[in-house]
């Protein structure tokens, strides 16, 4: 199971929100660059970069502060964060980005997203965001009338090739994944699942680990990274353990 170290960036900085809560936000760096720099040196194989502006804002809005990681990063990017027009898309994938991740877009406009996965195949993913069981877009801040696992089924009829679905009641809470929500996920798609929100400690990963078998490939991993309650390298090791 990979991996990934989620960068959030509002204002050219670094933050954590608390449940998505944009007024509960923890800076933890100023040079989301140097972050970038530090999780790939630390064995990162994935990045998970979020315009946490623009997802608030429906347009990309630290374009330039994304680009800069995309140009040193050794390593493949998704991008996600009010994303949602062709030429959003485009000039992600040309400067760099392996995956773009489409969250309001995706649920607003289902033309649109089969329309670019048409176009774009294997590199669109989509955030389906939980919080009991609804949806959520707009930066979480708008619950959808679609439950949740209803969106994904419709994205994946769609063409999208991953889905990361989070439960935003365990985002910054540092509680442990939603193992029972992440497991309906991957059981109920036939595309790959990236399993985020809530993972704390090594314990919380051994615990995921054991989907993989049903569909989830990848976990995102943010605030225990920065807060020191996990660290990359021993995950990374724990997972080729379980591999091996």
């Amino acid at each position: 199971m990979l991996i990934i170290p989620a960068i959030d960036i509002r204002g050219g900085k670094c933050v954590r929100l608390f449940q998505g809560d944009y007024g509960k936000e923890t800076l933890y760096g100023e040079d989301p660059e140097e972050l970038a720099r530090r999780w790939i040196g630390q064995g990162a194989g994935f990045l998970h970069l979020v315009d946490l502006d623009g997802a608030r804002e429906g347009i990309p809005r630290n374009r330039e502060v994304i680009g800069r990681i995309l140009k040193i990063a050794s390593v493949p990017v998704q991008v996600g964060g009010g994303i949602r027009s062709f030429a959003d898309i485009g000039g992600y994938l040309s400067s760099g980005a392996s995956r773009v991740i489409l969250g309001t877009a995706a649920h607003d406009n289902p033309g649109f997203l089969a329309e670019v996965c048409r176009r774009w195949p294997g590199q669109i993913a989509v955030d389906i965001a939980a919080r009991s069981g609804k949806a959520a877009v707009s930066g979480w801040t708008r619950e959808a009338a679609m439950p949740a696992l209803d969106l994904a089924r419709r994205c994946e009829a769609l063409g999208a090739s991953w889905v990361v679905y989070t439960d935003i009641l365990r985002d910054g809470a540092q509680q442990g994944i939603n193992l029972e929500g992440t497991r309906l996920f991957a059981r109920s798609l036939h595309i790959p699942v990236i399993a985020s929100g809530g993972v704390a400690t090594l314990a919380d990963l051994a615990a995921l680990l054991p989907l993989e078998g049903e569909g989830v490939r990848a976990v995102i991993v943010g605030r225990a990274l920065y807060a020191g309650t996990l660290d990359l390298r021993e995950a990374i090791s724990l997972t080729k353990k379980e591999q091996d």
